[in-house]
Order: C-alpha cells, then sequence, then structure tokens
C-alpha cells in the first residue's frame, strides 16, 4: 500500500519525538524535512493563534490589511457595521487571490481574474454571468476564527482554536496599564533570515545568547545575566512599578502547567540597568509613557500570548516580534513598533530613536540564526544540552512536540 507524504512526515515526527532526549535540542530533521515544515504549517500554525495586527490598523469601514505566512494569505477588514473579520485570500471561484495589496480601502472585495466581489463580510454579491448556476450564500469567503484582546487582532484557521479566553482574562488587569487598546503602529520591519522557523522563534525565547550576540541591548537589559538581577535591584524595580502603576507581577503558564494547549500565557516585568529608563540608545525616554503609567521605573515587560506571538514593554513604547515562516528555510523576522495613538511623529518621538536598539539587534538575530542554521545543515550536527537559560526552548518544545503528533 502507497503511504502518502503527510502520513509518512506524522509517522517519521513520531519516530522523531521518542528518540528526543529531554533537555536537549530537536535533531535536524526538524529544520531540513520539507515534509516536516509542510506538517508544522498544517497542525501549528493553523491550529495556533496568530497575532496579525492592530485595531489602529484599520479604524475606518473598509480598511483593510494582508497578513501571509507559508502558502496561507488573511485578509483583515472593517465592515461598514464597524466589525472586523478575517478572510481567507482565495475565491471561491477558482481559488485567486483576491487582495492584492498589503493594505488600504476599499468598498468591496473583488477578484482580479473573473470579477467575483464579496461584501466586505465575506458574502459573495456578484458572480458574473453565472446566471443564477448556485446559491450565492453557500460561496462566501472561507472566514478565520478572530479575536481582538486590549486591541491586538489575532486569528486562528482552525475550526476548533485553542480555548484562550481564560487565560487573557487573568492577563488583562497586568497589561491593562500600559494602554495597548489606545496605541498606534508607527513602523514595521522585517528582516528576512535563511533559517527554519523554529531556529528564529527558539533564538527569541533565551537570552543565552544575549551577552556574547548583543552588546547594544546587554547595556541595558539585565536578562541577559541573572546573576546581575540582585536582590535590590528586583526590589527597587517592584517598588518603582508600584508607584508607576504598574504591576511586578509574574504570570507563567506555559509548558506541562498550560492548562490548554496553545493557550501559553506569560508575563514578567524585569529590570533595566541603572541609568536606563526604557529600552533607547542613551536610556532616555523616546516617547510619551503609555496609557495609565505615571512615571518611569526603570522596567521592561516579557508578555507572551499563545506560542506564536512575543511582545516587550517599555513605559514608553511597545515592540511586537513575529517570526513568519516563508519556506522550509525562509522567515521573516517581523518586529513591529507602538506608541501612545495621540503622540506626534518629530515632536514626542523620533522613529530612528525609538527603533534603534531593536533594529540594530534584529540584525544581529539575523546573522547569528542564519550560521545556526547553516551548521544544523551539516550532517555533522548532533543536538546538544540546553542551558538553565534555555528554559523557554524546553517549553516550546513541549507545546509544539505535543501538536504535531496530535
Amino acid at each position: 500500500m502507497q503511504v502518502s507524504v503527510d502520513q509518512a512526515a506524522i509517522a517519521n515526527v513520531h519516530e522523531l519525538v521518542k528518540a528526543r532526549r529531554p533537555g536537549f535540542a530537536l535533531s535536524g530533521t526538524f529544520y531540513t524535512s520539507p515534509a516536516i515544515f509542510d506538517h508544522d504549517i498544517k497542525a501549528f500554525w493553523n491550529k495556533n493563534w496568530i497575532w496579525v495586527g492592530h485595531v489602529s490598523q484599520i479604524p475606518e469601514p473598509g480598511n483593510f490589511f494582508r497578513f501571509d505566512y507559508a502558502s496561507e494569505s488573511i485578509v483583515v477588514v472593517r465592515d461598514r457595521q464597524g466589525k472586523i473579520h478575517a478572510h481567507l485570500n482565495v475565491c471561491r471561484h477558482r481559488g485567486s487571490r483576491i487582495c492584492l495589496e498589503a493594505s488600504g480601502k476599499t468598498s468591496v472585495l473583488s477578484c482580479p481574474y473573473h470579477a467575483w466581489t464579496y461584501d466586505l463580510d465575506g458574502s459573495l454579491r456578484t458572480d458574473r454571468q453565472m446566471d443564477g448556476q448556485f446559491d450565492r450564500a453557500d460561496y462566501s469567503l472561507f472566514s478565520a476564527s478572530l479575536k481582538v484582546f486590549q486591541g491586538l487582532i489575532f486569528v486562528c484557521l482552525s475550526d476548533q482554536p485553542p480555548e484562550i479566553e481564560p487565560a487573557l482574562q487573568r492577563l488583562a488587569p497586568l497589561t491593562r496599564p500600559f494602554g495597548i487598546e489606545d496605541l498606534k503602529v508607527v513602523r514595521t520591519a522585517s528582516f528576512p533570515v535563511p533559517a527554519n522557523w523554529k531556529l528564529a522563534l527558539e533564538n527569541y525565547l533565551e537570552c543565552y545568547h544575549c551577552a556574547p550576540a548583543h552588546k547594544e541591548y546587554s547595556r541595558s537589559h539585565s536578562l541577559k545575566d541573572p546573576a546581575s538581577m540582585t536582590d535590590h535591584l528586583l526590589s527597587t524595580l517592584a517598588d518603582n512599578s508600584r508607584q508607576a502603576g504598574l504591576p511586578a507581577d509574574v504570570l507563567n503558564e506555559t509548558g506541562p502547567d498550560a492548562e490548554n494547549l496553545g493557550s501559553d500565557i506569560y508575563y514578567r516585568r524585569y529590570p533595566l540597568y541603572p541609568g536606563y529608563k526604557t529600552g533607547s540608545r542613551s536610556g532616555e525616554p523616546v516617547a510619551p509613557l503609555l496609557g495609565d503609567i505615571t512615571r518611569y521605573d526603570g522596567g521592561a515587560t516579557d508578555v507572551m500570548i499563545g506560542p506564536l506571538n512575543s511582545f516587550l514593554a517599555y513605559a514608553d513604547h511597545i515592540v511586537g516580534y513575529r517570526f513568519i515562516p516563508r519556506t522550509l528555510q525562509e522567515t521573516d523576522i517581523q518586529v513591529v513598533w507602538m506608541v501612545r495613538g495621540d503622540a506626534v511623529e518629530d515632536r514626542d518621538y523620533s522613529i530612528e530613536e525609538l527603533t534603534w536598539l531593536w533594529d540594530v539587534t534584529s540584525r544581529d538575530d539575523e546573522r547569528i540564526i542564519r550560521y545556526n542554521q547553516e551548521g544544523v545543515n551539516s550532517t555533522a550536527f548532533k543536538p546538544g544540552p540546553l542551558s538553565n537559560m534555555e528554559w523557554g526552548i524546553e517549553t516550546f518544545y513541549h507545546g509544539y512536540l505535543r501538536r504535531i503528533t496530535g
């Protein structure tokens, strides 16, 4: 009997998972196999919540933007009643892409191939010269599950997405002081790297590499050296954060203790080194204080919502990180900077100063991840042991391996 590629890939994944040593990196096949990459998209990306944007990007009816990963394309649009929709960018006639622009404003979604036209809510409006051969109600655009949390827009292609709402309710009081719903996106940058998406994500999930690889980041962020987080530094941050109106709590619902696969939630505020008020070149503010924050506390907050969506929140701006798979060994490291919605460029913030730190850090990441993939491609590669500072990778493996093995 002939075995399909999907079945063979799944069987291979099960064998690889059985063979993996706990506390060690994954084998090279996870980063070099086309079949496993295809399975990653179907079994992991399509079945998890993905942060695609912010409500400020579609403020008016007809505003839309597109989000693509691997072979998937999603159109996020606000309809005439103000409701936000997420449609698969696939015409119901013969499958053409409908939306070709990255963002814009439109009254309808019209296929450029045969001019089938859809309302903003996805319903089929006109089917040129089809003469009533079918019921239009049966040919609306395919929709993705959509969730908005404090202005952040998430989508999931699965009919049964992870139940993340209870975890978001626990996270909400911690993130509310940042006023995320009132932010705006001021820059999005992509750093293409010739590597598998997992290597890019794993790199973000650990700071073991920060001291040797990120000199600029390491001047200001104590995360690069846990030993430097002295009791005095931590207690000072806790006092300052309370006075600033920021929670100093830790919320860690990831890995084996997560209540639902794919609903991982993480929040932790940690200290910057003395002299740094925010993540900037000089340590001085780069934008107005966010939300209800009353002062600079000298801290930074790591936030994770689901396994694919990471944010770094300072007192005056938030940086979002995505690691978007394009092909087996092509990934976009995508960085999104957000500030207060009423902040004015060149008066309240400078794009150059706002983006400096995470621009230079992401360029470092592109370099080291590229070298990592080149080594993993070698027949000599064998997985080595993870350090204590790479606990985030082990947490990711837990959810990832469970999901791809069903």
